[in-house]
């Protein structure tokens, strides 16, 4: 991103498959953070400011704004409905490979 906007360096988009774990994978990034001396500049889950009717119909996006990094969480359906990767097509990709649960 830092080649395209002010504002950050990167983005971090995700998907959660429920609204529960989208909150909840906000939440472990917030608290990984924390335990690293990291704070959140600011954290708010755009379900709450559409209400219970933006939800039904778009699902929830979390957005988490830690300075030069910017994470958004979303549920599928609203992942899809604001189609970030498609607006900041321009940006460079870094693509996240899973790795295996450790036993």
């Amino acid at each position: 991103m830092r080649e395209l906007v002010n504002f950050c360096d990167f983005f971090v988009i995700a998907t959660g498959t429920s609204d529960r774990q989208a909150r909840a994978i906000a939440e472990g990034i917030e608290e990984g953070l924390k335990k690293e001396g990291i704070e959140v500049n600011f954290s708010h889950s755009l379900k709450s400011l559409g209400g219970s009717q933006f939800a039904q119909e778009n699902g929830v996006w979390v957005l988490l704004d830690m300075g030069d990094v910017v994470a958004h969480i979303f549920e599928p359906q609203a992942r899809e409905f604001y189609a970030l990767e498609h607006l900041w097509q321009d940006a460079s990709k870094i693509e996240h490979k899973t790795r295996g649960r450790k036993k």
